[in-house]
């Protein structure tokens, strides 16, 4: 089975690689869009800590360009495009042709996925490194936090994903999928530590930001990498990385299986 599985991924994945390359210029096009969002609240902050004596709760100018930088790699590592996309594919009945597949058609969409970044990668880490030296970050990584930072990431790409397909599945009931959409992202926008460190966020921000998945996707795996947690702090986030993923999971199982059952009624 885990052979088969393995088989299917490098088959997509290969077909992905070769349908991204086709669109080189709008990779690029995408990806300064993902450069030029961190570069923005990086400047932002960094001026703001300038302004109030070189520090905001706990983070230096340096501190804050080591934490942009990473999240800028833990954003593009994780993100996902696919809530945008099954509205359309819904709405034309392409829907259909994925049912008709032997194997669920999420491995597709994490193939393509997974496709996009392996491309981007040439525009990624030389922006990295760009930054790093307009803005020369403050990091204090040890061996072990990095090694759970790399195990952070991918158990963050799993549980963004999984938490974007089931909001896609929303379009087999309803048309109105950009406002639930655009809502996730908001709330994912303040809660997830990417647009600013949850440390310089209001307590009530922290305190909600604490009990959602958000900050389980971004904020913890950049400061684990970072050095800024405990090894108490590290376990604690892997625990609810795990709760949520596993929530996750069935929540996406019951909505796969009633989602296909309204799909095919309606059909019908």
């Amino acid at each position: 089975m885990i052979r088969s599985i393995a088989a299917i991924y490098y088959a997509q994945l290969k077909t992905s690689l070769a349908v991204q390359f086709q669109y080189r210029m709008s990779l690029a096009i995408w990806m300064i869009g993902r450069v030029v969002q961190p570069l923005i609240y990086l400047v932002i902050w960094t001026t703001i800590a300038r302004t109030r004596g070189g520090e905001v709760n706990g983070y230096t100018v340096g501190d804050f360009a080591a934490y942009f930088i990473m999240a800028m790699i833990v954003t593009q590592a994780t993100f996902s495009w696919i809530m945008w996309e099954y509205d359309t594919i819904i709405r034309t009945g392409q829907f259909s042709f994925k049912l008709l597949r032997p194997v669920h058609p999420i491995h597709a969409d994490v193939a393509d996925n997974v496709a996009y970044k392996i491309l981007t990668l040439i525009i990624l880490i030389p922006a990295a490194l760009l930054l790093a030296w307009l803005f020369p970050p403050t990091f204090n990584p040890q061996i072990w936090s990095l090694s759970a930072g790399v195990l952070a990431i991918g158990l963050a790409f799993v549980l963004r994903f999984i938490l974007d397909w089931t909001i896609a599945m929303s379009a087999l009931w309803t048309s109105r999928v950009s406002a639930i959409n655009q809502t996730y992202e908001l709330v994912f926008f303040f809660l997830s530590g990417y647009f600013a460190p949850l440390a310089v966020m209001p307590p009530a921000v922290q305190t909600v930001a604490q009990y959602l998945p958000f900050r389980w996707i971004i904020a913890f795996p950049v400061e684990l990498s970072l050095g800024r947690l405990s090894p108490q702090e590290a376990l604690f986030g892997f625990g609810m990385q795990l709760f949520w993923l596993l929530s996750a999971l069935i929540t996406l199982t019951f909505v796969w299986r009633a989602g296909v059952k309204q799909y095919s009624a309606v059909g019908s």
